[in-house]
């Protein structure tokens, strides 16, 4: 049965290689990114991919997919910023941007659609291994880390908040993925998993595992970092 999707964090990589497996699973998707011409040039079935800057909060494009389609059943927020610094040359702009697209942009995304989310809709918030309490940490991303900290606690928030009406919301804290993030992280760093491999496995989490979860953060990760 075709599903009315949101993803965000789509021009390359993971959120890149979703859209894709949605679009041939035959499901509608609204693609969300600040520069979503390499998607658009693909031209994919049930697709419409949107240059989309989540820190301005313009939801115009956003309502009137939901206006089509009238239900969203997936939301992910796939989208997120990284700043690799030592804290001491970190600044308020750095924190502020961190912050502002890995946790409250997703909080102002989630509460502009949740009204269109109906028993058995599903949020799922891609976090970082990073971001959870007492598993390692690197010099350098203390921004970053501890956002995905808070968008973990946010996820246990409103699967709470939400539970009686029947939607689930819940956290993929990853480990390393060889994408464009990684490189600015972890520079020369091979992982193990590739983008491609990684955005299977949310789809199947996204359409199918996430029923039997609810306000869980999951750690998905083989290798540290």
């Amino acid at each position: 049965m075709s599903k009315n999707i949101i993803i965000t964090g789509t021009s390359s990589g993971i959120g890149f290689e979703l859209v894709k497996i949605f679009s041939k699973k035959n499901h509608r998707v609204l693609a969300l990114s600040r520069n979503n011409s390499k998607l658009r040039d693909l031209n994919l079935e049930g697709v419409h991919a949107v240059d989309f800057n989540l820190n301005d909060h313009d939801y115009f494009e956003i309502n009137q997919f939901i206006k089509s389609v009238k239900k969203i059943d997936v939301l992910i927020n796939n989208a997120g910023y990284l700043v690799n610094k030592p804290f001491s040359q970190t600044t308020l702009e750095d924190f502020n941007l961190v912050y502002s697209t890995n946790i409250i942009s997703v909080a102002m995304l989630i509460k502009n659609t949740i009204d269109y989310m109906k028993k058995g809709s599903n949020v799922l918030n891609i976090s970082s291994i990073g971001g959870i309490q007492g598993s390692v940490k690197f010099s350098g991303l203390s921004a970053y880390s501890s956002s995905k900290g808070a968008l973990n606690i946010l996820t246990e928030m409103l699967a709470e908040e939400y539970k009686d009406q029947g939607i689930h919301f819940n956290s993929l804290a990853l480990g390393s993925v060889q994408t464009k993030m990684l490189e600015k992280a972890f520079p020369g760093f091979v992982a193990s998993s590739s983008a491609e491999d990684m955005a299977k496995y949310i789809y199947n989490f996204s359409t199918e595992g996430y029923k039997l979860m609810n306000g869980k953060v999951i750690s998905v990760s083989s290798t540290t970092p």
